[in-house]
């Protein structure tokens, strides 16, 4: 009798708790405004012309369910939510057995997730597994199942869910997969597309086939299991050969969600822009894309790197002049890894942190003609330890040479012989001025780029040597708006003199040393072999560590960044150091055909001298190799130049 009353006051319980959530919940709908779907998180977002170029969770082409093949709305459902037009937007049955099933497997494989559910992530929330996540998505659930009708969301959602290769939308993925209508998709066609959205990386047909073949079964087994279509029907559609026409079409779309990410996480650190914007109106996102740029940049990619290798590349263009992040791909394919490289990742730069120490060294008193010995070198340190870095390939020239021929040849001894020169802090102080944020360590080898750093942070730092001396802020977003045009944000320039314009003069200069043939001697110039295919004059450096690859460089209106190499830190092969370079090269030959460029106009500080640009001399007679090399006045080489190796030892003896 008293386990009687118990479960009777149990169940009583259970009723009041019941009430009183319903009561909550119906408080909390009728005190919460319309959720607007149709525009919900809409944002639209723009190029540099004003073109658009991305629509959010909106599809361009938004299309009525009536206009949609009846294959697609049964595929979906009966592959997704099967009990869609049943349920209130929680399938508690699915619920408990996913529930269980997970438990018994120790595994979270099985989901539960309805259309609905779905729909209101999609529209309101970001992918993250946090419990407030989950709870917000129950919210949301809860109001768009109380607000509209089942055939209103289910519209929605057709409408929104990803089709990979950047195609939101049926009707987008419809026109990009089989160039048609998306009421007019067969069942086969039908049944390959919806299978697609669980996972765009996976199933998509023109990423692997097979796997959207696979995918494609389970779809019409769900479709003949529920007695929708007939096993002949199945099995024709199965084998129906299908035309696909997006690898026909042009697919820079793709490679431009890095470039879109890269806007959203710059919208995420906006403060003054009200959530509530994006999820009930939209927004207007201007932004700094150049088409043309990112088109030069995607292509390179696309065309050089090894379609059946796990090499990867980041590459940014800017233009130096403002920070206008003009291209910017972070992966060679969206699809396959999201994973933003050039907003998301640090890796060691190698020699392309040689130009700061050569900044701080002309700053602080040397010329392009001071001379160290090129020769293998142990280095005494304190505590007496020594350091022993290496020439690539241990080529030495056994011989004084001026710092133009250690930058063309990328002199490792020389650098390190300049970083001891003038201490560790000076090289350190100049990459902080000029915009680096990574932590650098004070250690010999740090000219040598043993640091990791972004790829943004080194171009907008190679950025003040472009634009003669200023620190300039990389951003994506110029100017945001609401969906009635009124202005929520623009961007307000943000530039700061921390260099001597003549001296970043003359080492713009010196950094064509890189390519000039005038500098072979007992080695040759980095990018020597390049230079034949060169039509413009570029300022340039290249980095090279065992497992990383960069080459950066710079007419005054564009900078480009590009590194190459693995995920996982595997050693490059001789044979793809290449790579690199001819992207590089491609897309700024490609991006400044037909475009006027200019250089750097002498400052009336800087005078010009003839000189052997090897040994820094001034030039004559008898030498061979003769170049135009710039000074500031009263700092011009004569022949009685001391080498600076006494002078060093002298320095690091004290």
């Amino acid at each position: 009798m008293k386990k009687l009353r118990l479960l009777i006051k149990l169940f009583i319980f259970i009723l009041i708790c019941y009430g009183i959530f319903k009561g909550a919940i119906f408080v909390y709908l009728k005190m919460s405004p319309k959720l607007e779907i149709g525009s919900a998180n809409n944002i639209l977002v723009y190029d540099n012309k004003k073109d658009l170029f991305f629509q959010g969770n909106e599809s361009k082409k938004w299309t009525n369910l009536e206009d949609i093949s009846k294959y697609v709305i049964e595929s979906t459902i009966y592959t997704e939510d099967k009990h869609f037009y049943e349920h209130k937007g929680f399938d508690y049955g699915r619920i408990i057995k996913a529930s269980l099933i997970n438990i018994s497997s120790r595994s979270t494989k099985q989901g539960a997730s309805t259309i609905t559910q779905q729909y209101a992530k999609n529209l309101f929330l970001d992918f993250s597994k946090t419990w407030k996540r989950k709870w917000d998505e129950a919210l949301y659930t809860i109001r768009i199942e109380n607000t509209y009708s089942k055939d209103e969301i289910l519209e929605g959602y057709l409408n929104t869910i990803n089709y990979g290769h950047g195609m939101y939308g049926i009707e987008n993925a419809s026109q990009f997969y089989f160039d048609k209508s998306a009421k007019d998709l067969d069942l086969a066609e039908a049944t390959l597309i919806s299978g697609i959205p669980k996972s765009p990386s996976n199933y998509s047909p023109l990423i692997d086939y097979d796997a959207a073949k696979e995918r494609q079964l389970m779809v019409l087994n769900s479709l003949y299991n529920n007695g929708l279509i007939t096993e002949d029907e199945k099995d024709d559609a199965y084998n129906e050969k299908l035309e696909l026409v997006g690898e026909k079409e042009d697919r820079n779309q793709e490679l431009k969600m890095y470039f879109h990410d890269a806007v959203i996480d710059e919208l995420d650190t906006i403060t003054n822009i009200p959530k509530s914007l994006t999820e009930t109106k939209g927004l207007k996102i201007y932004t700094t894309l150049d088409n043309d740029a990112q088109n030069s940049l995607e292509n390179s990619v696309k065309d050089i790197l090894p379609n059946d290798s796990k090499l990867q590349t980041a590459s940014v263009m800017m233009n130096p002049k403002n920070g206008e992040i003009l291209a910017l791909v972070g992966g060679k394919n969206y699809n396959l890894s999201s994973y933003n490289r050039a907003t998301d990742s640090k890796r060691q730069v190698g020699s392309t942190m040689k130009p700061y120490l050569y900044y701080a060294a002309l700053e602080q008193g040397f010329t392009t003609s001071t001379a160290f010995t090129s020769q293998a070198t142990t280095f005494n340190l304190a505590n007496n330890k020594t350091y022993s870095p290496k020439n690539n390939n241990n080529v030495y020239g056994n011989k004084p040479i001026s710092m133009g021929a250690a930058i063309a040849y990328s002199e490792n001894i020389y650098a390190v012989k300049t970083h001891l020169f003038l201490g560790e802090d000076a090289l350190i102080n100049v990459a902080k001025r000029v915009g680096i944020k990574s932590k650098l360590q004070k250690v010999p080898s740090l000219p040598l780029g043993t640091n990791e750093i972004n790829i943004i942070e080194m171009a907008s730092g190679y950025s003040a040597f472009a634009n003669l001396g200023y620190k300039i802020k990389p951003h994506f977003i110029k100017k945001i708006e609401d969906k009635d045009g009124n202005v929520l944000y623009e961007y307000k320039e943000e530039k700061n003199a921390v260099l001597n314009a003549s001296i970043c003069f003359i080492l713009n200069n010196v950094l064509t040393a890189t390519y000039d043939k005038d500098y072979i001697d007992y080695n040759y110039p980095t990018a020597v072999n390049i230079a034949p295919k060169m039509t413009h004059k570029y300022a340039l450096k290249s980095g090279t560590t065992a497992t990383d690859n960069w080459y950066i460089g710079f007419t005054p209106e564009v900078i480009n960044a590009t590194w190459i190499g693995y995920d996982d830190n595997t050693e490059l092969k001789t044979s793809e150091y290449k790579y690199g370079q001819n992207i590089w090269l491609n897309s700024m030959e490609s991006y400044l055909k037909d475009r006027e460029t200019s250089w750097y106009e002498k400052p009336n500080n800087i005078s010009e001298v003839l000189v052997n640009p090897i040994t820094g001399k001034p030039a004559t007679d008898t030498d061979t190799q003769k170049k135009i090399m710039y000074f500031i006045k009263g700092t011009e080489p004569l022949d009685t130049d001391p080498v600076f190796d006494e002078k060093f030892n002298n320095t690091i003896a004290s």
